[in-house]
């Protein structure tokens, strides 16, 4: 796997561009338009998916650096 900061930082920019489309989506008034952003965002989910995997399958951080599962929720 590619070094993990390098992978979070992806993967904000995705997270990123979703919500834009999602922004865009909300005042889409035709059809076109909204199926391109909901494909692009199904695209972006994709991605992340297999970025989390990768992330979740990586070999265990050092001993003094774990990330606890409680600091991973959404706010």
């Amino acid at each position: 796997m590619r070094n993990r900061r390098h992978t979070l930082l992806w993967m904000k920019d995705l997270i990123d561009h979703m919500s834009r489309c999602h922004d865009q989506l909300q005042w889409a008034g035709d059809g076109a338009t909204q199926f391109f952003l909901a494909e692009a965002m199904l695209g972006d989910l994709v991605e992340c998916q297999r970025l989390c995997e990768q992330l979740r399958t990586a070999p265990a951080a050092p001993k003094g650096s774990a990330v606890h599962s409680t600091d991973l929720v959404m706010t």
